[in-house]
């Protein structure tokens, strides 16, 4: 009968203080890493009990000797004594059994099971309820989709309080009765790589940035890394390059997929068959039941044609039904029971839909509309760009304008001129399309998930 609230737990504490306050969650569970950072703000929120768990609990025998001895206190596991009201987690595994649980009932369709913060990236979070019936039907579906009716091998290297990991990986695994190895850092390829060749996942959900992260790992390029236990992959939560796409395949053997979701759908809506055409650059087809619309951007009402852009608009069994305590952008988000998902997409003659942009992301340049994902594509399709993120700055002499920057991560090994970009992008894009600003960094600011934060970028740039 309880709602899952689910938080990262490297938010500085203040953060996690206004996602507890919001959602007015009463009862914590965490690492005994996390506990201090909990307590320093626990006074100014609902929290009335935490139960605490630590790492080495899981542990076999002498590894759990040797991370008492060498790793606890170092690392900041060691808790000396809890706070009264809180509780050992293995305590509450001992002390209480499942015929002690009270008789719930629950209503599939209007019963929460979790709140879904989103907005991250692009305003002030909102939590997304989804219903029970929500986690169950998208579980179903992508097993419908890409299941081959045998027990998998589940890569778990997206974190689960992301939506995307807690259904994609962690209810379609517990659906299909399939073992997850979990990954604590996806940002430590070799640690990730070693762990491909110990467990031998067969499905690896991932995003765009881990994909290319791998392929570029001297461990895979050398041959020493074998990617050839992965049978299907599913990439989301931004764009796929089609480059990342080939190479990864090609490196693999296995099936990449580009798919898409949201919270507020939590959490796949449509994917890439794996049977059938896999096209690069689509996210595929609805899955079952979706049913979907490309309406005008101007009236929000009127369907477009066959290859024409518009919004994404969304209907079926997988909608949230509100944000919490926000019903202004309930009604802006749900209308007549149709999602507004905020992507401008088109979809093409057979049905497989292209996601253009988020609305708000997208620029105007000359009077022209530039979407920066095209552009972004556009750019990775040079053999010396792993990474580009693109944005509208203020144009530094034309006030009130915007122009396109590009922020470029390079290949170490190659080389490459912004003036030799922008010839790149001259063949392949209209003129009004082609950044004239660019900037050559290490590594692009993201999400833990693996999202490019363009809003950073703009922050960072105005601070410039």
């Amino acid at each position: 009968g309880g709602i899952v609230v689910a938080i990262n737990p490297t938010f500085p504490p203040k953060k996690i203080a206004e996602q507890l306050n919001d959602s007015g969650a009463e009862t914590l569970i965490t690492m005994t890493l996390f506990y201090k950072g909990v307590n320093s703000i626990r006074n100014e929120t609902p929290l009335k009990r935490v139960i605490v768990s630590n790492i080495k609990e899981y542990l076999p025998g002498v590894a759990r000797f040797l991370f008492t001895l060498a790793k606890e206190k170092k690392e900041g596991h060691h808790v000396e004594s809890l706070l009264p009201g809180d509780y050992w987690f293995q305590d509450v595994l001992a002390n209480h059994s499942p015929d002690q649980r009270p008789a719930i009932t629950v209503n599939p369709t209007e019963d929460t099971a979790i709140f879904q913060y989103t907005g991250g990236t692009t305003g002030i979070p909102k939590a997304a309820r989804g219903p029970h019936s929500a986690l169950v039907a998208n579980a179903t579906q992508m097993d419908a989709w890409m299941g081959t009716g045998e027990v998998e091998r589940f890569l778990a290297a997206i974190p689960l309080y992301h939506v995307y990991g807690m259904v994609a990986v962690m209810l379609f695994a517990v659906r299909t009765g399939s073992s997850m190895i979990m990954v604590p850092n996806a940002r430590d390829i070799a640690d990730l790589l070693g762990t491909i060749q110990t467990f031998r996942p067969t499905t690896f959900m991932g995003v765009p940035a881990l994909y290319n992260a791998v392929n570029y790992h001297p461990d895979v390029i050398s041959g020493k890394a074998d990617l050839s236990s992965i049978r299907a992959c599913i990439s989301g939560s931004a764009p796929l390059s089609p480059e990342t796409k080939r190479r990864f395949e090609e490196l693999s053997g296995g099936r990449l997929m580009e798919g898409f979701g949201m919270s507020e759908a939590p959490t796949a809506t449509h994917c890439n068959p794996f049977r059938g055409a896999n096209k690069a650059g689509s996210i595929g087809m609805p899955f079952p039941d979706v049913e979907c619309r490309i309406v005008s951007l101007d009236d929000g009402v009127t369907d477009m044609p066959v290859g024409e852009v518009g919004e994404l608009v969304i209907r079926g069994p997988v909608l949230m039904t509100g944000y919490h305590n926000m019903p202004t952008e309930t009604e802006n988000a749900i209308r007549d029971g149709w999602l507004f998902t905020g992507d401008i997409a088109r979809m093409d003659e057979e049905g497989y839909f292209y996601i253009v942009d988020r609305k708000k992301d997208m620029v105007l340049i000359g009077g022209f509309n530039v979407y920066p994902n095209l552009v972004e594509k556009c750019l990775t399709e040079h053999e010396a760009v792993v990474e580009a993120a693109v944005a509208g700055i203020p144009h530094p002499e034309k006030e009130g304008q915007e122009t396109l920057k590009a922020w470029i991560v390079k290949d170490p090994e190659k080389s490459v001129t912004s003036d030799e970009l922008i010839e790149h992008c001259k063949t392949r894009l209209a003129p009004y399309e082609v950044p004239r600003r660019y900037e050559f960094v290490q590594e692009l600011p993201k999400t833990a998930v693996g999202k490019i934060l363009r809003r950073e970028l703009i922050r960072m740039e105005s601070q410039s």
